[in-house]
Order: structure tokens, then C-alpha cells, then sequence
């Protein structure tokens, strides 16, 4: 028996195995056998082959016919490559930020120099903050997220029509997602966009992190509490309404020649559909806070999915017109069409609820008909799932947790025992049958966010913020002192 080569896989009861590809009889086989010692099966996996395989092994090593094990695959004390793949509950689009540029020589003797020193001071700590940190958890996300409210006052002063520098610095930001691709635009509208759109992303990623704990292991039953979700809402409403500011108070100032040199990121139906999407999950999580609650209603519920399920569809058709051709632009059609196909499925399932509650026969037909509906939705939804997970960048598969847990507990019983019960109302009138799912109530979306930019600085309306006019020994002084910061 010849050993073609062994690799390490863990089976889903989290027992650790090799496999071996064997050679007997003048065929090839795998093989696999439980690792006889777990410290090293994952450094050498040949070694925690137990029994006759390992003798085998060894004897066919020292005969030199292990040689065709991959290369890339780590053996005795090659480091093994970090891949880390996150957990999505909140969709996050890659964050960009700002990359380090000179304030000081285009705003000389425009703008007093205590002021341009807190101006280059502010940008160049959120330039610092982006580059250290891996923006992996809650506190690294806020601090970076208060370095930006309190460079936005500072900002704003730069877009007052009578100090004429809305042109005066070309402004430079980067994709941190696969493309890394750098925008350089001179002007201070694209720069208050940029700083708003990346609060509003960073939102959206620390209700991400809220919503999925760091040291909850795969396999676990996922707990959220109620204040962890409170405030996951809170931080959907701030993205939504930082994302709605930038589309209707912005991007409308911005010059045309500006506007089409914007990466995709910053095209408006992006940020209307990011906005819709993050609406639609602060209605899924207060759906979840309801299901919770004995004192919600079905008609609550019902209203809330139903709520969710309009969000999710206005999100999607803000996406016709725009360039989705990117890695994040097709994870982002995916996402929506996983979660619209969820919050579909909770509708139909609490409308058949409610049907079901009538006296009719043809209620109940119709009530039958939502819970296949919502059955088959879930279904569905779970396939989408998969391949969101799967587009690049690829993602974990989330455990079932929060609305769909009940939901997938639920319906099936639900179908199972209706379908039973008014089974004979089916073969009475098949054609009926056929034609009785109704359609979905609408309401009046309840979410409606708010963001609206703070003031400027008190240091841009002081008097002493005229243009300066230097003289030419101060002039020479700051070159020195710029020259040696250097």
C-alpha cells in the first residue's frame, strides 16, 4: 500500500480526522481515520495518522514517495496562513477612507494657521485611526466614529461662500475593499460626502459587530439581548439617515464633472438602496423585539414583516440605473434578495394567521395558501443564503437566529398541521385552490430617519478668520517649520 499524500478536515461533530489518499491494489482510495494526536494533525497531518497508516507513511517517506504532498500545504513548522471570514448580519459595504494629503500649502494665508493646524491635525488623526486599526470591534469602530463627528464642524467651514476655498485642496479617499481604487477630487463637498458616507458605513459595521458577538462559536446557540438589539436600531436609523443627508443635501451641490468622476460607492441609487436595506433591518430586529413580547399582536407582527418586506423592495429597485458590476455590488443584490425572500416569509406567515382567524371556507383555503407561500419562501430564502455567503468576498453562513429561528421552527408546524386540518376544503374545489393566495397588506413605512450636519466651528466666524496676507519672513518661517515636521 502506497500513501499518495493526508490532509486534516474536522467532521461536523467536531471530531478531528485525516484523510489519506491510499494506493491498494492498483487503485487509488481515501481513506479516513480518526487523528491520533490532535496537537499535531494540523502541522503534520501524516503523523496523526494512527496505526499501520503511520508506518506506512513513514516507511514510504524514507522511501521518498510522499513527494507529491502540495506544496502549499503547511507541513513540520511552516507557519500556516490567517484566513479570516466573517459573519454578515448587517450588510456592510467597503469602508473608505481618507488618505494623508497637504492642507497647509494650498490653505496658506486663506485660513488662520491655528485653524489650519486643528484642520490638518483633525484629518490626519482619522487618517491615523483608519491605518491602525482592523475596525474588528466595537470600541476601535467608535473612536474612529467621534473622530469624525469632531472633524465635520471644523470642515464645515469651508464650504461658507465668502471664504472661497469649496476648491482650494484636492481631497483624497480609498476603497479599503479588493479594488483599493483612490479618488482625488478638489473639492470640499466631495470631502463633507465622504466623511458623512463613512460615519454612516462605520454604523452599519458596529451594528454588525453588535449583532455578532466575537466569542460566540459557530456551533452555538446565538443569544442577542434586547438592549444589544435596541441599539442596533439606533445605529440602522443614524446609517440610514447620514446615507438619505448625503443623496438630497450633498450630492446636490456638487458639479456635475464632480458627480461623474465619484467611485460607485457614492452613486446615489447605492446610497438609497444601502439606506432602504438598513430600514428594513431595524424593522427585522423590531419584528424580532415583538416575537419576544407576549404583549404583541399578530396584526403587529404582520404589519412589521409586511413594513420589511416593502424596504427590502424599495432597496432593490434603487439599484436599476446603477453599476453593479463590482465584487460589493453583487454581494449587495444577493444580500437583498436573501433577506426580502425572509421578510417575505414571515409576511405570508403571520397574513395566514390572520386569514385563518375568518369563518369562511375560503378563509382558510387562503389561509393554507399563505403558510405553503411562506413555507416554500423560506426555503428559497435559504438557498439565497448560500449564495450570498459563497460571492466574493466570501462569507460565514450564519447560524439561524433571532425572527428566522422562529420562523424556521414554526412554519413547518404550522403547514404541516393547517394543511391536515383543511385538507378537504383542497379536494372540494382544486381550481379554487389554485387561485386563492392573496396578495400582501400594505402600510405606511413607519421608519423615517434624520440626520442633519452639525454646526461649524465657532473658530471660522470669529473676525480674525479673513484671508491672511503674509509677510514674507513669516512666510519662510512656516516653510521651515513644515520642512522640519518632515
Amino acid at each position: 500500500m502506497a500513501i499518495l499524500g493526508a490532509c486534516t478536515v474536522w467532521l461536523r461533530c467536531h471530531e478531528l480526522v485525516v484523510m489519506a489518499i491510499v494506493e491498494e491494489d492498483g487503485e487509488w482510495h481515501s481513506r479516513l481515520r480518526l487523528a491520533a494526536n490532535e496537537s499535531d494533525a494540523f502541522l503534520d497531518p501524516i503523523s496523526a495518522l494512527p496505526g499501520p497508516f503511520h508506518d506506512t507513511v513513514q516507511h514510504s517517506r524514507r522511501m521518498g514517495c510522499t513527494s507529491s504532498i502540495p506544496k502549499w500545504y503547511p507541513m513540520g513548522k511552516r507557519k500556516k496562513k490567517h484566513i479570516s471570514i466573517h459573519e454578515v448580519a448587517v450588510f456592510v459595504p467597503a469602508v473608505r477612507v481618507p488618505v494623508a494629503v497637504d492642507l497647509i500649502h494650498p490653505l496658506r494665508g486663506l485660513v488662520p494657521r491655528d485653524l489650519l493646524d486643528n484642520l490638518s491635525a483633525h484629518r490626519g488623526r482619522i487618517v491615523s485611526l483608519a491605518e491602525e486599526n482592523y475596525l474588528s470591534s466595537i470600541p476601535t469602530v467608535s473612536e474612529l466614529h467621534r473622530a469624525l463627528e469632531e472633524y465635520l464642524p471644523v470642515l464645515l467651514g469651508m464650504l461658507k461662500p465668502e471664504h472661497r476655498l469649496e476648491a482650494s485642496v484636492e481631497f483624497k479617499w480609498k476603497s479599503l475593499g479588493d479594488d483599493g481604487r483612490e479618488t482625488c477630487l478638489a473639492s470640499a463637498w466631495y470631502e463633507v460626502l465622504s466623511v458623512v458616507h463613512m460615519m454612516a458605513i462605520l454604523s452599519l459595521l458596529e451594528a454588525n459587530l453588535m449583532l455578532v458577538p466575537k466569542d460566540s462559536p459557530d456551533s452555538c446557540e446565538r443569544k442577542v439581548s434586547e438592549d444589544s438589539k435596541g441599539v442596533a436600531i439606533d445605529l440602522l436609523l443614524k446609517a440610514s439617515g447620514c446615507l438619505e443627508y448625503c443623496v438630497h443635501q450633498i450630492l446636490v451641490h456638487l458639479p456635475v464633472q464632480i458627480r461623474k468622476s465619484l467611485p460607485n460607492d457614492l452613486q446615489d441609487g447605492i446610497l438609497e438602496s444601502i439606506s432602504s436595506q438598513a430600514l428594513a433591518q431595524g424593522v427585522e430586529m423590531q419584528l424580532g423585539l415583538a416575537i419576544e413580547s407576549e404583549k404583541a399582536t399578530l396584526s403587529v407582527k404582520r404589519r412589521l414583516a409586511c413594513e420589511e418586506v416593502s424596504y427590502f423592495s424599495e432597496a432593490h429597485n434603487c439599484l436599476s440605473g446603477c453599476d453593479t458590476s463590482d465584487a460589493y455590488g453583487k454581494k449587495l443584490l444577493l444580500y437583498i434578495k436573501w433577506k426580502y425572500l425572509e421578510a417575505k416569509a414571515a409576511a405570508y406567515y403571520y397574513h395566514g394567521l390572520i386569514v385563518d382567524k375568518g369563518s369562511e371556507s375560503s378563509n382558510h383555503v387562503s389561509a393554507v395558501c399563505c403558510l405553503f407561500a411562506a413555507d416554500e419562501l423560506l426555503t428559497a430564502s435559504k438557498r439565497a443564503s448560500l449564495s450570498f455567503c459563497l460571492a466574493a468576498p466570501v462569507t460565514r453562513v450564519p447560524p439561524t437566529w433571532g425572527v428566522m429561528k422562529h420562523l424556521h421552527k414554526k412554519i413547518p408546524e404550522v403547514v404541516s398541521k393547517k394543511s391536515q386540518m383543511y385538507g378537504y376544503l383542497f379536494e372540494q374545489d382544486k381550481n379554487e385552490a389554485f387561485q386563492a393566495l392573496p396578495d400582501l397588506p400594505e402600510f405606511p413605512l413607519s421608519l423615517r430617519p434624520d440626520y442633519e450636519l452639525p454646526e461649524i466651528d465657532a473658530a471660522w466666524n470669529s473676525q480674525i478668520c479673513q484671508p491672511q496676507i503674509q509677510t514674507l519672513k513669516a512666510y519662510l518661517k512656516d516653510d521651515e517649520e513644515d520642512v522640519g515636521s518632515h
